[in-house]
């Protein structure tokens, strides 16, 4: 059978290429087409434009690139016509994604969308679309099964989280080889993960970079995404005491003491690595001021959302300061912190269920097209 499958950021392209893994496991004949990254560039198919080129991010951005994105969207209907695939999957990323459906729908292909728009943060209006041009939603967060089906009697099916198959299968990292083989000392490490975009590396790089001065028994490293050369980072590191580490984000939390980490999919990561951290977010002033009318969740991290209760502290707009910064990570670093953040963290694993989201999503997929 033939799959498209739409991806438009890094966590996109993560899970992306499990979900392919498994339909080429369970159908080894499948003949698929992507937007999406380097990951699921290994795992096979066909690259028709990679996420670098379409992740725009915060309402000011978005006007600023319309004229980029509507083009994508046209290049991305005219590949699809061309391929005439049995479905289309999608994966998060809404602004593009529910527009190519809404198209899609209207020619008869099939919708299947894996890991659900988060209409429960914002845009909740778009269960309207969603009802009109999805056949079939696999969500990966416990409390979007009655989001949907409760409120909005909108049959999906939760299939967990595809983060703990990508964690738990991975290669175990040995610490004292990972840091040699980087050129790092042995103190202990404490990560940043200042995103994947070019926007939000420099607006959050900054603000973790403030502190380092004041904790000197720790390494800094980076978190480089795949998405971004090693020459954009450079401006940013004026400090020998900073390392640099690209494409090896998992490798690097597995050893990690505590983390700084910009919200998103990194802040869950993180928690499933069992590394403390603290939550960062400082957007464009403008884009600030619009998400924060609009959106009325209590708070911006997966984890917090999923535990509902404040598990790790978030330092959002002004409070992303130095002095706040500083203070929490020194929090970070205490035993007794430490200690209950930690068995948060287990806790927080088993609402997300277990094993096998990727290969159960395949497989509802196939059967679905069968």
């Amino acid at each position: 059978m033939k799959y498209y499958i739409i991806a438009g950021e890094a966590s996109g392209d993560l899970h992306g290429a499990n979900l392919m893994k498994n339909i080429f496991k369970h159908d080894p004949q499948a003949d698929i087409r992507f937007w999406g990254g380097d990951l699921m560039q290994q795992t096979g198919g066909t690259l028709v434009k990679h996420y670098r080129d379409l992740a725009f991010m915060g309402f000011a951005e978005v006007v600023m690139n319309l004229k980029t994105i509507l083009n994508n969207i046209k290049i991305c209907k005219a590949d699809i016509l061309a391929f005439q695939p049995d479905v289309i999957i999608y994966i998060d990323y809404p602004g593009f994604n529910m527009r190519i459906a809404e198209w899609a729908k209207k020619l008869g292909i099939k919708n299947h969308y894996y890991i659900s728009p988060q209409i429960w943060a914002w845009k909740e209006s778009r269960i309207k679309a969603i009802k009109r041009d999805v056949d079939k939603m696999y969500v990966i967060l416990p409390f979007e099964k009655d989001f949907y089906e409760t409120k909005h009697h909108f049959p999906v099916t939760f299939v967990g989280h595809p983060l703990i198959d990508a964690i738990h299968n991975r290669t175990k990292t040995n610490p004292e080889v990972f840091k040699k083989e980087n050129g790092l000392d042995e103190r202990p490490i404490i990560a940043l993960l200042p995103g994947s975009r070019k926007q939000e590396i420099a607006k959050m790089l900054s603000q973790m970079l403030s502190v380092i001065k004041d904790f000197p028994e720790y390494q800094f490293v980076i978190a480089g995404a795949p998405s971004q050369d090693y020459s954009f980072y450079q401006q940013f590191l004026t400090n020998d005491q900073v390392h640099f580490i690209s494409n090896k984000t998992y490798d690097l939390l597995s050893v990690a003491h505590a983390a700084l980490v910009t919200s998103g999919t990194a802040t869950l990561e993180t928690a499933l690595f069992k590394v403390p951290e603290v939550v960062l977010y400082k957007g464009n002033w403008i884009s600030y001021q619009i998400a924060k009318r609009i959106i009325t969740l209590k708070y911006i991290s997966l984890v917090n959302l999923i535990m509902d209760q404040e598990v790790v502290t978030e330092l959002i707009q002004d409070d992303c300061n130095p002095k706040r910064i500083k203070a929490e990570l020194q929090k970070l670093l205490q035993t007794e912190s430490r200690t209950k953040l930690l068995k948060n963290y287990d806790l927080l694993e088993e609402k997300l269920g277990g094993e096998g989201a990727s290969e159960k999503t395949a497989q509802l997929i196939i059967t679905a097209l069968k």
